[in-house]
């Protein structure tokens, strides 16, 4: 078996390979040649931590394995580590044999970018120039690094709870060469891309924060209750999603699923605007949404080619097992 540490992935892992690895694995879960399996996601009772299992089979890739890992929010108080906390485990899906253990946190926060960012690439306008961050914390820089590498911005705009930590996307803004606004959530309305990225268990972002022709990333909902936008923005959207079974039972589109906002049937594959089967957004003021819930399958896919880079780079460590 190889083991790929997390000091390693820094060296081996960049944006632009993982945004690739997730566009690809997002098509063949589209065309049904990749499927998720069930999420298990429990508070265990222990230090306030969420902790689970997401895993799922590649044919196309021949990918198979699971991450393992959770949210521990006690972390950067107490120990100095990131709250997050993940392992990825590949097999051999010939044999079931282990294949590999991968440091998952970077992957994490670089694969879930990267969705962001697959959405942006896919469903916002090709003319769009401001980009509004819904959350500042430790993802946000991730994700707005990735999302400013898919167009042509001009502009980032930022709220956040804790306004105290909206520096950090000031210095992300700052590396671009773009200015930086804070503003209140009315101040959304001038974005034509908007993230959120927050653990929000009530609505944030209202559709009255947002203009038409808004393409908004979803990217904080994962887990029963979590809630970032109000579920009459779903409903004023045309809403996609990474996994649809994840997306009405654990992300963004399970509030307006209950309340009768919107149907299953209204959410769409992002996979089926990639491999051409879903026309995407249809005109430019047209809302479009991407509820993100992170599948298994996106970290399958990035630690998979952290693996082939850290045997090619002889950075590997195999061992017996």
């Amino acid at each position: 078996m190889l083991i790929v540490p997390e000091r390693e992935i820094a060296d081996l892992m960049t944006r632009e390979a993982a945004f690739d690895a997730v566009e690809k694995v997002f098509a063949a879960m589209a065309s049904g040649d990749a499927y998720n399996f069930p999420v298990v996601r429990e508070a265990i009772g222990h230090e306030d931590a969420l902790y689970g299992f997401k895993g799922g089979f590649d044919r196309a890739g021949l990918t198979l394995g699971l991450k393992a890992g959770g949210y521990w929010p006690n972390n950067l108080e107490k120990r100095q580590i990131i709250n997050h906390q993940s392992t990825v485990f590949l097999f051999d899906p010939d044999t079931g044999k282990a294949k590999a253990m991968v440091g998952g946190n970077l992957l994490t926060a670089l694969r879930t970018a990267a969705a962001s960012s697959v959405s942006i690439k896919h469903l916002a306008r090709k003319d769009a120039r401001v980009i509004g961050m819904v959350g500042a914390g430790h993802q946000a820089k991730f994700q707005l690094r990735a999302a400013l590498e898919t167009g042509n911005f001009e502009k980032v705009i930022g709220w956040n709870f804790h306004p105290e930590m909206l520096p950090n996307l000031e210095e992300v803004a700052s590396e671009a060469g773009l200015p930086f606004e804070a503003v209140d959530l009315d101040g959304m309305t001038e974005a034509d891309v908007i993230i959120t990225i927050t653990s929000s268990f009530e609505a944030i972002l209202q559709a009255d924060h947002v203009s038409p022709g808004t393409h908004i990333a979803c990217m904080g909902t994962d887990t029963k209750g979590k809630q970032e936008v109000e579920t009459a923005l779903l409903g004023k959207a045309r809403v996609f999603t990474d996994e649809v079974a994840q997306s009405v039972s654990i992300g963004e589109a399970q509030h307006a699923i209950q309340d009768l906002t919107i149907h299953i049937e209204d959410v769409a594959q992002l996979g089926a605007v990639i491999n051409g089967t879903n026309p995407g957004r249809t005109s430019d003021d047209e809302i479009t949404l991407f509820d993100g819930t992170g599948v298994g399958l996106q970290d399958l896919a990035v630690a998979a080619a952290v693996v082939d880079l850290a045997v090619e780079k002889g950075i590997a460590i195999e061992v017996d097992f």
